[in-house]
């Protein structure tokens, strides 16, 4: 970046392709910062995460965001401190530089973010289209953590007892384990990277749940997807919440949105390049949960003895 927060506009010098995403949260839409659900520096964490997700799902190197900040009467200085300072370490975290933004009055807590990331050539990029017969269904990470969260937030379960490990360690009890996933999700930016040069060729962030996005990449390669719900990896937590509110774990995992993991599909002759790829220290590893068949278009999630279920789509309601 040549010239950045302090002048009129952001000065950048390009590489041959810009990716762009832009993302806004709305305080009663898209987090509650009453009642101690949020705090203003996890709202600012979670709005860049959400941006720098998208580049991530289309394999593009991070560069720069913008942020805009609408704040309402009576929002402290110190709660816009708070939020700003989050949203500038997870940039420094994945190499992002914030290179400006701007601050308006608004009726409640607006966060928008427009991200801007690069690649060299269109060939590392990837987009929701791709998918082809025959593919593999592969997800990054873990599940749930955000379903299962909100859950404990609502009070529609407990969140469990602390556990204790062993040299006197303690573990949170089980919602807890999924507040602390849930409130600062990592976006797979390297992850998405690595995914696009191991030859995926269709790929999506799962910011409102996996049964509503795989089902955007159904529509959007004109194919049908099947997943074994089976088949999901869950977050810690997300099975004893599961329990607490008498539902199957998949429930929450494939239903609910947020967690900011990649869903994607590769050809199955690519299925141990993809493995290779994540397995290096600190990459979230991959879960293959189903295939690309024959058959009407559209998304078909089968449970653990192989029947169609249905889900409902995820609403924002943080």
């Amino acid at each position: 970046m040549l010239v950045g927060i302090g002048d009129d506009a952001a000065v950048v010098r390009a590489r041959e392709l810009s990716v762009t995403s832009v993302d806004a949260m709305v305080e009663g839409v898209h987090f509650r910062l009453q009642q101690g659900f949020s705090t203003p520096a996890e709202v600012g964490h979670r709005a860049l995460a959400g941006a720098l997700s998208d580049l991530a799902a289309m394999g593009a190197q991070p560069g720069e965001a913008y942020l805009v900040l609408g704040l309402p009467a009576g929002f402290a200085e110190r709660g816009a401190l708070e939020l700003v300072r989050a949203a500038a370490s997870l940039a420094r975290e994945t190499g992002t530089v914030i290179a400006g933004g701007d601050v308006v009055s608004a009726p409640a807590l607006t966060v928008s973010v427009t991200a801007v990331g690069w690649a060299a050539d269109e060939g590392e990029l990837v987009s929701r289209s791709g998918a082809r017969v025959g593919d593999l269904v592969g997800v990054t990470g873990q599940l749930g953590a955000a379903a299962a969260a909100l859950a404990v937030m609502e009070g529609r379960v407990e969140q469990g007892e602390e556990q204790s490990l062993e040299e006197g360690a303690r573990r949170p009890p089980f919602g807890g384990r999924a507040l602390e996933r849930a409130r600062r999700p990592v976006p797979r930016l390297r992850e998405g990277r690595m995914l696009a040069a191991a030859g995926v060729h269709a790929m999506i962030d799962l910011s409102d749940g996996l049964a509503s996005d795989a089902a955007h990449l159904a529509e959007a390669g004109d194919v049908q997807i099947v997943l074994d719900l089976g088949a999901l990896p869950l977050a810690p937590g997300v099975e004893e919440v599961a329990e607490g509110l008498g539902v199957a774990a998949w429930q929450l995992a494939a239903g609910g949105g947020e967690d900011y993991e990649l869903c994607f599909c590769v050809k199955a002759s690519a299925r141990e390049r993809v493995e290779d790829a994540l397995a290096a220290p600190g990459m979230a590893p991959v879960s293959w949960i189903g295939e690309v068949r024959e058959g009407p278009p559209g998304l078909v999630l089968c449970d653990e003895q192989g029947r169609p279920v249905r889900l409902e789509g995820y609403e924002h309601r943080w």
